[in-house]
């Protein structure tokens, strides 16, 4: 995620949806910062408000100030941008600036005397450094959470058609295959896939989709999450999640969970990791990913640092040992 530099309130408002990947509506966005990491941006939805949950984050992760932005009718936002206010107040985090945003106006709800108008502050935030920053970077922001979450979910019409067909010829064939040459397979096809320059046919996606089934060659396709290009990183797993039958989808979107959150974009993986436990709510790298998002661990400290030739080496003692 590019570095946004926030000066004020307008420009911490041109940010969110920036940092949740699509424009929020009736939530509460908490902005962390002064902490080891840069910047964090938790929200909580107004309807189920859960203020000392973002207070034990933030404070777990030593952030020491912190914007809060509501929006939605006044009734909705202030009781809870209060008792939030209250929450990190508690665990040590000082709220600099607490704001209301609705209908392309916001009010300041820290001033002791009146300090915005009655009928709020006209914002408008496509002129801002930020947008510009953002835009530059290539960053698209969506309508809605509901949006995000549509560009996760299975393609329908002809192209489901032919990736049931390719499915169906991927399950034969994996059927027909030994599982050690399965593994080999999984492990070979993966570097290629993801370094190609072109989309993967429908059979390769039905293949892959199959051998991920296996553990060794989804931890595989895990030591593949490096910095260097997650955004291509990202393209390739929301790609092969959406064609993938539902029932291979647990692999594929838990992994784009893992490339979307070390890289910054904790909206996509929360809709990704709700594919997962969708399609099967025991998969065990879904559960993980969701324990470490739900404790605010910060991306950094989840990136993965083994090769592949270091999984195959502890795979390999982990044969032995049960040998």
């Amino acid at each position: 995620m590019t570095t946004l530099v926030i000066r004020g309130p307008e420009d911490a408002i041109a940010a969110v949806p920036y940092m949740l990947g699509f424009h929020p509506s009736r939530s509460l966005v908490v902005i962390a910062f002064g902490g080891p990491e840069s910047v964090c941006a938790v929200r909580v939805d107004l309807a189920v408000p859960n203020a000392e949950r973002a207070a034990v984050v933030l404070g777990r992760n030593r952030f020491t100030e912190a914007v809060l932005l509501g929006y939605g009718t006044a009734p909705e936002v202030e009781p809870v941008a209060a008792a939030t206010r209250t929450a990190l107040a508690a665990g040590g985090v000082r709220t600099v600036e607490a704001i209301r945003v609705a209908d392309g106006r916001w009010w300041s709800l820290t001033c002791r005397d009146p300090c915005c108008p009655p009928e709020g502050r006209p914002y408008d935030s496509t002129v801002t450094e930020v947008a510009a920053q953002a835009t530059y970077a290539g960053h698209v922001v969506l309508r809605d959470r509901a949006e995000l979450a549509a560009s996760v979910q299975p393609l329908t019409g002809p192209a489901r058609l032919a990736m049931r067909r390719a499915t169906l010829r991927a399950e034969r064939r994996h059927a027909r295959l030994p599982a050690a040459q399965a593994v080999r397979e999984g492990v070979a096809l993966i570097p290629p896939l993801l370094a190609g320059p072109d989309r993967p046919t429908d059979d390769e996606v039905a293949w892959l989709g199959c051998l991920l089934t296996d553990l060794r060659v989804r931890d595989e396709a895990w030591t593949h999450m490096g910095p260097d290009a997650p955004d291509t990183v990202i393209a390739f797993w929301r790609d092969v999640l959406r064609r993938v039958e539902d029932r291979y989808a647990p692999a594929p979107a838990s992994l784009l969970a893992m490339a979307a959150y070390t890289a910054g974009d904790g909206g996509l993986a929360n809709v990704a990791l709700e594919r997962a436990l969708a399609a099967d709510p025991r998969y065990s790298m879904a559960i993980l990913l969701r324990r470490v998002i739900d404790a605010g661990i910060p991306p950094s400290q989840v990136r993965v640092s083994m090769t592949s030739a270091e999984l195959s080496a502890a795979y390999e003692r982990e044969d032995r040992r049960a040998g």
